[in-house]
């Protein structure tokens, strides 16, 4: 495709390339190859409880074998309904591994949006966690799905953790009956034993399907919109690109959702395509928020505004250290002016040498399609798009590119080309 918009910010990039060299393979393969380089650093952090990337290509290889016993074959839809959690991520991958598609959905959904979502993807098979249990068998029948993995959040947890876990949130959680129509984690993983299936991975490239994400309908109905490998692990070398001080091993606080593109494109894929540090938070309040903020010392984090907002409110960060922070991005909503301006404050007043960074995108670009660069910010700006990444400002209606310093009040985007 022939690319006509004109690229004045090139100029503006400092030491960030304009254009990359992509991976060509597919996303589990992206982090089997970092796997490669550093497999006894740690992957992510679980609520007290590390795994390193050896271990997690690992478990990905064993619920990928599983996935095949249970008869899920290349090209069939997945729903994945997780918080941030290592069962999620496991499974996000081994859907990828045996060329399946992952369909991720927001497990609070209603069950009417249930229904669309698992409908709408024509999935088989949904993951879950217990909690959500209900809603799924209530909408079963109006589905073709034949397979409900029911996994548990006490499953990933050191005996203390769990001993805690069970005396408080452990507690509220409805029991599944037993001869309910479901599988067991523990049961589904084991299934890995029974995988006769010598070729159980898929080959997958670029080009090729692997993620289906919801669009927020703000121009109507959601709607899945279809992503390739190319589309994440291109991504994940773009947020490498722009951010030049990123170095394997440093710690990204991983609050946002696996079910929105900015937890994971940014926060988990980004990282674990990289060799950097997951921090799952599988919930967020502003209390835990600056606990967890003390407690790890990411270098990075990532958020909304109103995250920004809320950790603003609370006491517990009045104390906080925070020189180790090397990147803090805002995106998914507006980062007013005067918001900024308070949280750049915050943040230097408690040791932090960098500024908040604004980045825009759309779930059509995974997630982030621009950032403010390092060097350089400008009030109100959203940054200079990333490498490979084309904008065009036209008139509303129109293809007509509009002169630079003409007002508009439209942007069309022209889609990455790589």
């Amino acid at each position: 495709m022939e690319i006509t918009a004109k690229r004045p910010w090139l100029n503006s990039l400092g030491d960030v390339p304009a254009t990359l060299d992509y991976f060509q393979g597919s996303m589990v393969e992206a982090v089997e190859k970092i796997a490669e380089q550093y497999p006894n650093n740690i992957a992510f952090d679980f609520m007290g409880r590390s795994t390193t990337y050896k271990d997690l290509v690992a478990n990905i290889e064993k619920c990928a074998r599983s996935l095949r016993t249970l008869g899920v074959r290349a090209n069939d839809k997945v729903t994945i309904a997780m918080p941030n959690c290592p069962q999620a991520i496991y499974m996000f991958y081994a859907v990828n591994m045996v060329g399946a598609i992952a369909n991720m959905v927001h497990p609070l959904s209603s069950e009417k949006e249930l229904e669309f979502y698992i409908n709408e993807s024509e999935s088989v098979t949904v993951v879950t966690l217990d909690q959500f249990y209900g809603k799924f068998e209530a909408i079963r029948q109006n589905t073709c799905v034949v397979n409900v993995v029911i996994a548990s959040i006490r499953d990933e947890l050191s005996r203390p953790m769990k001993a805690g876990y069970m005396l408080t949130e452990g507690r509220k959680i409805q029991k599944i009956p037993e001869d309910a129509p479901v599988i067991r984690w523990k049961e589904f993983m084991d299934m890995s034993r029974y995988c006769f299936y010598k070729n159980y991975r898929v080959e997958r490239g670029y080009d090729d399907p692997a993620v289906i994400l919801y669009s927020g309908g703000t121009t109507g109905t959601t709607k899945g919109i279809v992503l390739t490998n190319g589309n994440f692990n291109a991504l994940g070398q773009q947020i490498i690109a722009t951010n030049p001080m990123f170095r394997p091993g440093d710690k990204m606080l991983a609050i946002m959702p696996m079910f929105h593109g900015f937890g994971l494109g940014v926060s988990i894929h980004s990282m674990l395509a990289n060799g950097g540090h997951c921090i799952l938070i599988p919930r967020f309040t502003p209390k835990s928020y600056a606990q967890l903020l003390k407690k790890h010392r990411p270098n990075l984090i990532a958020g909304v505004p109103s995250l920004f907002e809320a950790l603003l409110r609370v006491p517990e960060a009045d104390a906080l250290e925070l020189s180790c922070l090397k990147g803090v991005f805002s995106g998914g909503d507006s980062l007013s002016v005067e918001l900024k301006k308070r949280f750049d404050a915050f943040l230097g007043s408690h040791g932090a040498t960098i500024k908040v960074r604004e980045g825009y995108g759309t779930t059509e670009c995974v997630t982030a399609s621009c950032l403010t660069p390092m060097h350089k910010a400008k009030e109100g700006s959203i940054g200079l798009p990333f490498p490979d990444t084309y904008y065009k400002i036209v008139k509303p209606g129109t293809t007509q590119e509009i002169p630079y310093g003409e007002a508009v009040s439209y942007t069309h985007l022209t889609l990455p080309t790589t």
